[in-house]
């Protein structure tokens, strides 16, 4: 394992356990699968008032991917649908262009911007989002 790549505020993250297990009663959710590393992700998402105002998910793959759903979990309340897009889409440019972390609290995935075949398990909660948000 790497310690560049797997840092303590990473392995922090992801150990935090944040928005972990499912929501009974959400108002949307999406399951997303990578074949190759086999990570396996499900968001809920419950709305009110137009605001995200609980997150939860079941992950079955490795510690980036935990903790970015982590991440998500703990970024995502009180955002507006559009917002937590905003915040998907900033973390794909980051990881696929290298771009900046959308938020400071993203920076702890900045090595993996590195480590091409790890990109995706940073990226596949965030995919889950997107696709739970477009069945709003």
């Amino acid at each position: 394992m790497s310690t560049a790549l797997y840092h303590d505020a990473l392995v922090a993250k992801a150990r935090s356990g944040t928005g972990k297990g499912r929501l009974p009663h959400a108002t949307v959710s999406a399951r997303l699968d990578n074949p190759l590393c086999g990570d396996r992700v499900t968001l809920d998402l419950h709305l009110m008032d137009g605001r995200i105002d609980a997150v939860g998910h079941e992950v079955k793959g490795c510690l980036l991917c935990e903790a970015a759903a982590a991440s998500i979990a703990e970024l995502a309340l009180g955002q507006t649908p559009d917002e937590a897009r905003a915040l998907a889409d900033g973390i794909t440019a980051m990881m696929k262009e290298g771009a900046a972390a959308p938020l400071p609290a993203l920076d702890i995935y900045t090595p993996v911007q590195s480590a091409k075949s790890r990109r995706d398990c940073v990226l596949l909660p965030f995919g889950a989002l997107t696709k739970a948000l477009s069945g709003l």
